[in-house]
Parts: C-alpha cells; structure tokens; sequence
C-alpha cells in the first residue's frame, strides 16, 4: 500500500508538473510583452546587428516571426547571445523562451537535455575549410593539421569520430565562438577550421580575400540545424513549431510579404485561407489569434525570402537551397499540412 502510494503521489505530482510546464510559457511571453531568444553571438547572414545595433539574420527572423504571430509585432523579442557552452544553460534555466541558432538535433539533446525540436530550418553538414596555400585538396590529407573547433559542439564530436575513422591525428584549437575562431584561423594559430558547412561559407565571406581559401568537398556529418524549446511545454513547442511552418507553406504556395494582405482576404486554396485565417480558427488550437499566419509572414517573408535576404546567392554568403529547397524543387523542405 505504501509503495502505491508513494508511486500514485508521484505521477500526480508529474501530472501537476507537466500540466504547468503545458500552460507556461505563452502565457509568460504573453504576459511580459515579449519573445527572449537565444541566439548566436553573431555568424554572418545567420546572426548579426545592423547598423542600428538591431539584431538580424536567418535565424533572428524565426524569432521575429513568433513574435508577430502572437503580438502582431515583430519586434516583440529581446535577444540573448549564447555559446556553445551556455545556450543549453539558458534555455533549460528560463533564461529564454526559445533558442533560434545553428544548432543540430540529436538524439541526446531531444532525450537526455530534454529538449524539443520544432522543426529543421536548415539542412547542414561539417565541413573543413582551409588556406589554398595550405595545397590539399581532400579533409583525408590533413592528417597532423591543427584544427580550430568550437567546443561544446556536435562539430567537436565528428572531428574526433572522422580523424580516429580514417587513422589520423590532430591538435584541437579550442574557440568558444565564430568571431574567435576566425581570429585564430587568419592569425595562422589552426591550419584548418571545422564547423557546419553554412559557416565556413558565412566566415569565408568576411576574409580579406575570400578566394584565397577553400571547403574542402567531403561533408561528414548530417546537421539539421532547427529552433528548440523546453520538454513538457508542448502548447509552445506547437507555437514555434506551426509558425515555422507557416513560412515553408508559404514559399510553396506562393504566399509572399507582398501578397499575403491579399490572400489574407480569402483564395480559391482552403490551405491558403485556413493558414492565414480567413476560414477556420486553427490559431485557436494552440492559443493564438486567428491571423497568426498572416502576421508571420507579412512581418518576415517566407521561408525562401528570408534565406534569400540573407543567405542565398545574391548575398555574400553566396549559399545555394541545395537539400533546402522545397521538397517540389529538389529538396527535402517540407511542413505538414495546415488542416
């Protein structure tokens, strides 16, 4: 009887747990006006300020377009540069409502960190790049090198699994962030510089001569890059994650910053009109206005605007869609359906 007890006392004590964690955090940003979103401490066109000391990029723009779904405002967020090291801290201690960084899904941090994913919004992989007069061409020829990495990382871990697999050695320069490890990478303190395959291309457009250096064509991991919330809070996690998703379904049914007014008043689509509201209230499912579709996309584009703003190829980034292009043009990009 005892032991029943005990055991019942502590599902109802988890149930009490979960049920608060389940009605936590919209209400909070609700109440406090605001999104705080962990992000980067800045990668080019993923994370940056402009000149007005605003903060900007691929990933600051999931976080805006949250914002403008529940406010109708996307500058309703403040902002939290994190690291390798203190962005799991952050999330997991309420310090932030959200992380919106290059940061990959795995295994461990979906069940031992007990973290959510909401979503992919970029499709990566680990890569190496280095000096051209450096005079390799393969990531197999770097046996020896010294390698710049981020600590704290999925990069970190791969380095370590395809050198020991392939029978080489190296010497780790530890950095904490990009700006860090772009000092030492041009001072000549690593002979190669490893991390996502979207970094290298974001650093590699900040270098006095960009040509002068190359990635090296093997990629060795698989990094699906998305936004995360806390386990147990799923109302929020379905905020982050159904407005994520609204800016994919909008690159491909034609939904744009410039005709989303206009759609908003009702198409011959129903995906189109339950997504921006004009029939059904899907918004009412996990708490937010009707519109809320509406208000995302109309704030930041969808999902190809904003990598084409920032990331694509017009940029200095330069990045291609490649596995990022809808899944109807050749790629993996994909949102289940607004119904």
């Amino acid at each position: 009887m005892k032991t029943f007890t005990k055991a019942a006392l502590a599902v109802a004590a988890f149930g009490v747990v979960a049920g608060n964690a389940q009605a936590g955090t919209l209400q909070d940003v609700m109440a406090k006006g605001h999104v705080q979103c962990g992000i980067s401490t800045g990668v080019p066109g993923f994370a940056f300020t402009d000149d007005a000391g605003n903060w900007q990029g691929f990933d600051p723009a999931v976080c805006q377009a949250v914002a403008a779904a529940i406010f109708g405002d996307a500058s309703a967020v403040k902002y939290t540069t994190t690291t390798g090291k203190t962005r799991f801290t952050a999330l997991a201690s309420g310090e932030v409502d959200m992380l919106a960084r290059n940061t990959t899904w795995t295994f461990s941090r979906d069940t031992d960190l007990q973290f959510e994913f909401t979503g992919v919004n970029y499709y990566d992989g680990q890569g190496f790049m280095v000096s051209k007069d450096l005079g390799v061409s393969s990531a197999k020829d770097l046996d020896g090198a010294s390698v710049c990495i981020q600590t704290g990382t999925t990069t970190e871990l791969n380095l370590a699994d395809f050198f020991r697999s392939n029978g080489m050695s190296y010497e780790a320069v530890p950095i904490e962030t990009n700006d860090e490890a772009r000092t030492n990478y041009t001072a000549g303190r690593c002979d190669i510089y490893t991390t996502d395959a979207s970094g290298l291309a974001a650093t590699r457009s900040t270098l006095d001569d960009p040509s002068a250096h190359v990635i090296m064509p093997e990629i060795i991991s698989k990094e699906p890059l998305g936004p995360l919330v806390r386990h147990g809070d799923h109302q929020w996690g379905d905020v982050v994650r159904w407005v994520l998703n609204a800016l994919i379904t909008a690159e491909e049914l034609g939904v744009t910053q410039a005709n989303v007014d206009e759609m908003a008043a009702g198409t011959n689509n129903p995906e189109i009109n339950r997504m921006l509201g004009a029939e059904g209230d899907l918004g009412a499912m996990t708490g937010l206005p009707k519109d809320f579709g509406h208000q995302a996309i109309k704030a930041v584009g969808n999902y190809g605007e904003i990598f084409e703003r920032f990331i694509g190829p017009s940029t200095p980034i330069g990045l291609e869609r490649g596995l990022n292009a809808l899944w109807t043009q050749g790629g993996i990009l994909y949102s289940p359906p607004f119904r």
